[in-house]
């Protein structure tokens, strides 16, 4: 009997160890989550010289009523009268002096007049001058201003080969600054070898690839000395009569073009970089166009574009000329010209012609996206020719 009870005795001590043992223990406590790692914030990289410069046209362009706008697209013939009063009224974006402008004047007088237009400008104005050497002179036609008449481009070359033509050029641009011009309308582009063409005189006098030599010296040069430069008569002039006095109509096939009067152009645009502006005969190419002038034709304007790849500022020839007055319905030629793709309109007509670009595009004739894009690219070379800061004020 003794030794059953110890039997059981030592069981019932067994399963009480086993119970005891069996409790659940305290469990450890897992270790804390590490802290997440912040990643440094990611500092987004400066603005670009081209990007801040960019800001600056699009804040101007941004700011601008429409008809503020308008009146930047055009590029006109400084009037006899009035002349920085319209600067403020029209809004202007730029005046072109005539020998009219500076005849007589000594050089103080001409920079004071000048600086008195751009007192007038909300955006600074183009001053631009035709002064291509030779038959036409507007400013050193006045003895008060040189004591000379520069010489033709031709006359030039054959006194002193490119190396003259570069430092007439470097002469004239140190001339017109100091004057307080901002843009020479030339180079000559045009091709023409023969003395019986009309622009013969005004023009190199030789075939496409010494012309295209002779506008890349002239426009690098200009580009060097910040002197806006425009190549003239784009698609080529070749051997067309005046278009003062009415339509000059070119039949030459396109080819002729393409290997020929293009590539002075090209030349210029590449040499001319941002500085460098293209001004559209209102000669009739039918190989492009056989029913409107150059000027006037959207054709001509996608190959400018596209074929020679240019992407600044295109003008018209003055559209006062015969050559296109006929072409306008109710005598709004300046629409059919910023329809066509121009940028600049060039008029001695800006009091009738700004009112009716006002109503095409209230009455939407003309979108006004065309009209912001004429003025992005008008402001543009206004930078690019040191008229416009180039970052945006701190």
């Amino acid at each position: 009997m003794r030794s059953i009870l110890a039997a059981i005795l030592a069981a019932l001590t067994l399963c009480a160890l086993s119970a005891c043992g069996a409790q659940e223990q305290p469990e450890t406590p897992a270790p804390a989550e590490p802290a997440p790692v912040q990643e440094p914030e990611e500092i987004p990289p400066a603005p670009t010289a081209e990007e801040l410069s960019a800001q600056v046209v699009e804040d101007l362009l941004s700011s601008m009523t429409l008809e503020e706008k308008v009146g930047q697209v055009f590029f006109v013939r400084c009037p006899a009268e009035n002349a920085a009063e319209d600067v403020a009224a029209y809004h202007l974006g730029g005046y072109i002096l005539f020998g009219r402008d500076t005849k007589d004047k000594t050089a103080n007088e001409l920079i004071q007049t000048i600086q008195h237009y751009q007192d007038a400008a909300s955006v600074p104005l183009l001053i631009g001058v035709d002064e291509e050497g030779g038959t036409v002179v507007r400013l050193s036609s006045n003895p008060h201003l040189r004591s000379e008449k520069f010489a033709s481009p031709q006359k030039l070359f054959a006194k002193g080969g490119l190396d003259a033509v570069t430092a007439d050029t470097r002469e004239k641009d140190v001339l017109l600054h100091a004057l307080g011009f901002n843009v020479n309308l030339a180079p000559v582009a045009d091709v023409s070898t023969d003395p019986a063409d009309f622009i013969y005189s005004r023009a190199f006098g030789q075939d496409d690839a010494a012309t295209a030599d002779y506008v890349s010296a002239v426009t690098a040069q200009m580009r060097a000395d910040t002197m806006g430069s425009v190549l003239k008569h784009f698609p080529g002039y070749g051997s067309n009569t005046d278009t003062h006095t009415g339509i000059a109509l070119d039949d030459r096939p396109y080819e002729d073009f393409v290997n020929g009067d293009f590539l002075p152009f090209l030349s210029g645009i590449a040499a001319g970089g941002d500085k460098t502006a293209v001004l559209v005969s209102h000669n009739i190419v039918e190989c492009m166009d056989p029913d409107l002038p150059a000027s006037l034709s959207p054709a001509v304007h996608d190959i400018l574009r596209n074929h020679l790849s240019f992407d600044g500022v295109v003008m018209t020839d003055d559209l006062a000329m015969d050559a296109v007055s006929a072409y306008a319905q109710d005598g709004a030629v300046a629409v059919m010209a910023l329809q066509a793709g121009n940028d600049l309109v060039l008029t001695t007509d800006y009091r009738a012609q700004i009112p009716k670009v006002l109503e095409a595009v209230e009455n939407g004739t003309l979108e006004e996206d065309v009209i912001d894009t004429a003025c992005r690219r008008v402001l543009q070379w206004k930078q690019a020719l040191g008229l416009l800061p180039t970052e945006p004020d701190a």
